[in-house]
């Protein structure tokens, strides 16, 4: 079977056993291979991925895709949100201002969140780091978990009609919408292919930049628990045969702030140590999808109930898919 990765794990055996004398069963030689092997891996996929996300997003603006959820109603308009989330670049760092943007437009407050869930957990960094550690099939079921969980959040909070723990401000600022502003069009911006591949090399270089030094620190603490960390430990603390060990993971991942990219290389040291990948994953999930800063931005907007209902939401729903995740994956 032809393996994309196979000149990566060659240069770095060579490296490990030829270069520096090691054998690849020794802690220290585990950890240089697993480093060696990953750095180049992670990079490599990140470079291209991000490159063809963004040329693809020059076809995007964040009005158009405000003017795109417009009037949509539940449960429609909490799939085309979700959907459109994954292909869209906004962060949570962006929360704010689309939450305002989308409900002043009319969006309903389900689909808004349905969108604000999905952007940040299913991104293209995520998708890049899941698909070069733990392959497609993995990668397939973590965009497909993580769409069914903004959607399905999404609905529930639209059908609670949690509206009134919305901060007053929100709904002042759609009452002072023009007619005009409801009645725009957008128009596809006309740039040439030449301009799209220039953007999109730009936000690849962004994005590799911003965080290829948490790709590096990630992947040596990854290869120092592959190389040095007991398994028996690994497993004995939150192993398959802990039933508790999904829950424990995503409660210690929600109020954790921890950059995607340093994350996943750890996550794969753990799996390799018999952690279960579902796990894993859902810890992964409650690290991005609920992290301490994006709860600090949504409370300018939100009043505490709703973000009380938000989160427990959020982690109900992780850790479910963590069991399924494990369930599937077994």
């Amino acid at each position: 079977m032809f393996d994309p990765f196979y000149p990566f794990d060659w240069l770095a055996t060579q490296i490990v056993t030829r270069l520096l004398g090691l054998s690849i069963k020794s802690h220290l030689g585990a950890s240089l291979h697993f480093f060696l092997y990953d750095v180049p891996k992670v990079l490599t996929l990140l470079i291209v991925i991000s490159f063809i996300v963004g040329t693809f997003q020059s076809f995007l603006e964040p009005e158009k895709v405000r003017h795109w959820l417009e009037g949509k109603r539940t449960f429609g308009g909490n799939i085309l949100a979700a959907i459109v989330g994954i292909i869209t670049p906004f962060c949570s760092c962006s929360a704010v201002p689309l939450f305002i943007g989308f409900l002043e437009a009319g969006v309903p407050l389900g689909v808004t969140f349905s969108y604000l869930i999905s952007a940040p957990m299913v991104n293209e960094v995520a998708v890049v780091l899941i698909w070069g550690l733990f392959g497609l099939k993995v990668t397939l079921l973590y965009i497909g978990f993580g769409v069914g969980l903004a959607i399905a959040a999404g609905y529930i909070i639209g059908l609670l009609k949690l509206e009134k723990w919305v901060e007053p401000f929100v709904w002042e600022l759609q009452k002072s919408r023009s007619l005009e502003a409801q009645t725009e069009e957008f128009e596809s911006n006309q740039l040439t292919w030449n301009q799209r591949f220039q953007q999109g090399w730009f936000q690849s270089s962004q994005i590799v930049q911003s965080v290829w030094l948490y790709v590096v620190l990630g992947i040596a603490i990854g290869a120092g628990i592959h190389g040095y960390v007991p398994t028996t430990l690994v497993t004995q603390i939150a192993g398959p045969d802990n039933p508790l060990a999904v829950p424990i993971a995503v409660i210690l991942g929600v109020p954790l702030y921890a950059n995607i990219a340093g994350v996943m290389p750890i996550t794969e040291a753990l799996v390799n140590k018999g952690m279960p990948l579902g796990t894993v994953l859902a810890f992964t999930m409650a690290v991005t999808a609920l992290s301490l800063p994006e709860m600090v931005i949504l409370k300018k907007v939100l009043r505490p109930q709703l973000l009380a209902v938000f989160i427990s939401l959020m982690t109900l729903g992780i850790i479910c898919i963590g069991y399924l995740f494990n369930a599937l994956l077994a």
